[in-house]
């Protein structure tokens, strides 16, 4: 079995080539990380202001998934149309911040919560209206900012 490296470009079996790619990535998953333990301070603040009650419906992450999508759907729009950002940017906000900040690992184990406590009409529920919210948030957004951004121009 032939094994493909994990860039193309790159030959891992050559040390000059495995050294490159860990300088050039280190900053990255730096960024990554750094910006994943703010998101996820700033989510567990919101879970500890807006606590959800067992057995009721979890408005706390499903406003958390909704705004960091609307939050995504601007940040992309301004770093790819409006602004050319440092490398580290994306990573830093979007990666991190954003995906440390919403959160699929919560949302799926509230659904398992409701379920397991016989609120699957809930649950449900929950689990259809965050998809929209995400989704709608994330397009209302980016569709907004690039207006702005278009009513803006001279």
């Amino acid at each position: 079995m032939r094994h493909e490296p994990v860039d193309p470009d790159v030959d891992l079996h050559i040390p000059a080539q495995r050294k490159d790619l860990r300088l050039r990535q280190g900053p990255v998953v730096i960024a990554v990380a750094l910006g994943g333990g703010v998101g996820a301070a700033a989510r567990y603040g919101a879970q500890l202001l807006w606590p959800t009650q067992a057995g009721a419906f979890p408005w706390t992450t499903l406003a958390v998934n909704a705004i960091g999508c609307a939050i995504i759907g601007v940040f992309m729009v301004v770093i790819t149309d409006v602004w050319a950002a440092h490398r580290l940017v994306r990573p830093f906000f979007g990666t991190g911040v954003l995906g440390g900040f919403t959160t699929f690992s919560t949302y799926a184990t509230d659904i398992q919560r409701l379920v397991d406590g016989r609120e699957a009409r809930t649950g449900l529920a929950y689990l259809a209206l965050t998809l929209l919210a995400a989704m709608a948030s994330v397009w209302i957004t980016a569709t907004l900012t690039r207006r702005i951004i278009k009513w803006r121009q001279p």
